[in-house]
This record gives C-alpha cells, structure tokens and sequence, in this order.
C-alpha cells in the first residue's frame, strides 16, 4: 500500500475512507465473532464539521474530522485506540489513523494564537492555522526522537523503561534537543540513561510514532567504552543480552522491533 500526503482533496472521488477522531482514539467498524475493529468506516458516521484531508491510500481519499470524546455510535461501531489498533491493521493504514488523531489534535489545541491570544483561523493550502491579528502561523507539530540498538560483541543492549506498558526489553529512545544532531542525540540520551558511551552510530531508518506526535528516528551503534549505570527516573533496568537468548521485546510493526531484528540477524 501507499500513501500520498496532501492537503487539497480532490473534486472528484469514487473512494473514500473516513477517521473519526474521539479524543485520541478512533471510531472503526466492529465485526467478526469477537466483535473487534476490523476497520473504518468508508463515510461519515456522525455529523463531520471541518473534516481534515489527509491524502490518497492507493486511490482512496482519507480524511479526518473531531467528534466527541464518548460519542454516541450507531450499531456496528466502537471506539479503539490507537495501540489496540497496532496488530489488526496493515501498517500503512495504522500511520494513517495515526496522522489523523495527530491532524485533529493539532487542530483542536490551537485555536487561539499562542503569542497574543487572538482566535486562529484555518487555512487550508498548507495545513496551518493563522493569527488575523498578530500574522502567527501554527503547523503542526512533530517531536523528533532517536532510537537506537547498541551493540557489543554479540551482545545487545536493551532497557525496561519506567513508562513501559509491558514487561518487554527495547532500544533505548530520547527526544532531540535543539542545536542537536541525530546522532549527538544518540550519544547523549544513551550516556544519560545507561552511562555507557558508543562510537559508530548509524541511521538505518524512521518511523511515524503518534504518541502524541513524534518521529523515531532509528540508528545502531556499537559500545564504546563504560559499564551500565541506569537513570532511574527513565530506566528501570537494563543490560546487556545475549543475541541467542534475548528477553521479552517489542511486537513487530515498531521500529525498535526491526532495529532488534537487524541486530540480531548481524550475529558473527
């Protein structure tokens, strides 16, 4: 599948598929014997005022639009979130939804100008909103963050953050300070939550990552010098794992699973 990004929806349209954005969650069609979300709906369920263009998934238009947080839902619907969504969605189609709660969202938290307080107002040729009194222009935001995977021997280093929802082991991850490079943020986020340095860094890839609006940037490098000293305000435990006998670790579909993967695949 693939996805064409756009603001402009096209006059004419044979397909379309509808996001109901409800808070941070997403309206889908329920069915099967579970009566779990197998999808969205291919038109507005509830009354759509200002819905977002989104773009084009392999000819279909998608779009996006606010309803309220508990909506009232006609028969055949319900309310997912975006995590529940991971495994029952292509991935493509589950960054789409996650562009969507991401666009409404934005949406939604700047309606006033945040410089004088002036109410903002839509424009639609390049996706921001604009203040008519002072002329501030908001976009939506995107919080770049690098992952990456540390390699020593054929041993891998992987933490339990603080914030875990699971008991799994992943890739150490931060946000990027500004003036910082990608890979000086490697550097640093590894040296503050392990104490370990690393050399070598290389980017392999990137990952849209609607939690709330962040961009996994991922890279792997190789252990340098220092033993594990952990943060414990982000990381409760961390260490350094055998490729061949690896503990509890992410899903796939996540960057950090294929970082792991590659890793592993590495093995000399």
């Amino acid at each position: 599948m693939s996805f064409d990004h756009a603001v402009r929806a096209p006059e004419r349209r044979e397909r379309e598929l509808w996001f109901a954005v409800a808070g941070s969650k997403l309206v889908t069609v329920t069915g099967g014997d579970a009566g779990g979300p197998t999808g969205f709906p291919g038109a507005p369920v509830l009354p759509a005022t200002e819905p977002h263009y989104l773009g084009g998934l392999d000819g279909v238009h998608c779009f996006a639009y606010a309803v309220d947080a508990e909506p009232t839902l006609p028969e055949g619907h319900a309310v997912s979130d975006l995590r529940s969504l991971w495994s029952t969605v292509s991935e493509q189609l589950w960054a789409v939804a996650g562009k969507a709660v991401q666009i409404v969202d934005w949406d939604r938290t700047h309606r006033f100008c945040g410089r004088c307080g002036t109410p903002t107002e839509r424009v639609d040729a390049d996706r921001s909103r604009r203040c008519p009194a002072c002329s501030l222009s908001a976009y939506p935001r995107l919080a770049p963050a690098v992952i990456c995977v540390v390699e020593r021997g054929d041993e891998l280093l992987l933490a339990h953050g603080t914030r875990f929802p699971a008991p799994f082991y992943s890739a150490l991850a931060g946000f990027v300070e500004p003036g910082e490079s990608l890979e000086g943020a490697v550097v640093r986020e590894i040296r503050e939550e392990v104490g370990v340095e690393v050399e070598n860094v290389r980017y392999y890839g990137s990952q849209p990552w609607p939690f709330p609006h962040s961009l996994m940037i991922g890279f792997h490098a190789t252990w340098k010098s220092g033993e594990i000293v952990i943060d414990p305000s982000e990381i409760a435990d961390a260490r350094f794992f055998p490729k061949d006998d690896l503990p509890l670790i992410p899903p796939p579909l996540s960057i950090a699973r294929t970082l792991i993967d590659v890793a592993v695949a590495r093995r000399g």
